[in-house]
């Protein structure tokens, strides 16, 4: 992933380094190329940018994060580690020439998690109750798909050299998290008795709503806030 991320910022600084030396000494005075940062819901990472003109632009950035939470799920408490992680290209349409933009664009996302619970007590799976020690600790992993659409309205400033601040809110179509490798390493979790494969059966439903309740997020909200100079 961070090989990836090398390679397209430094395409993309190769090509914006070349636009910038074709321009004339008049055009590089209205701050085509910008360099800064960029933080929110994406994670935080760096962002090149370079506006054609008073109504087109085009920027790479990169958002990287690691986020912890916990949740409840099918009676079951889980602690969740998210890894933010992703490269995107973006169009921006100045429709009115000023800093309002309409921006469409991609992100190849590395982002993935994963999920771990270890009962005390008593607990349900799927529709049966076992004890901790049958149990042991369950441990899932999350992903998503490579690449997503993204979608998103905001402000970057006027084209003119200095420093701006910008902001962006919208969407990245990411489709639904998927719940992979649902294990546990309790006595039963390889039992080969009749009480092992219900147990293994009642872990494979618990997996299951953990996925339906997934699949209620299918599209993640972006809310990026930026620093960047332009030259």
């Amino acid at each position: 992933m961070q090989q990836l991320f090398r390679a397209a910022m430094g395409f993309a600084a190769i090509t914006l380094a070349g636009q910038a030396l074709a321009q004339t000494d008049a055009g590089a005075e209205q701050g085509k190329v910008s360099l800064g940062v960029t933080a929110g819901s994406l994670g935080v990472g760096p962002e090149i940018g370079y506006r054609f003109n008073q109504h087109v632009g085009v920027r790479a950035n990169g958002g990287f994060l690691g986020v912890d939470h916990s949740f409840s799920s099918g009676g079951i408490e889980y602690d969740g580690h998210a890894k933010l992680s992703s490269v995107g290209a973006v169009v921006d349409l100045y429709p009115f020439g000023g800093g309002f933009r309409i921006s469409a664009g991609a992100r190849y996302n590395g982002t993935d998690g994963n999920v771990r619970a270890t009962p005390n007590g008593p607990t349900r799976i799927g529709s049966l109750v076992f004890t901790p020690q049958q149990i042991g600790t369950i441990t899932g992993r999350a992903d998503l798909r490579e690449f997503a659409p993204q979608l998103t309205l905001g402000y970057g400033g006027k084209l003119r050299k200095g420093l701006v601040f910008t902001v962006e809110a919208g969407a990245l179509f990411q489709g639904a998290v998927r719940i992979r490798d649902f294990t546990s390493n309790g006595t039963l979790a390889t039992d080969p008795t009749v009480a092992g494969t219900t147990y293994r059966n009642e872990l494979a439903k618990q997996r299951q709503k953990l996925q339906d309740s997934a699949n209620d997020y299918q599209v993640y909200p972006i809310l990026q806030f930026g620093l960047k100079y332009r030259f």
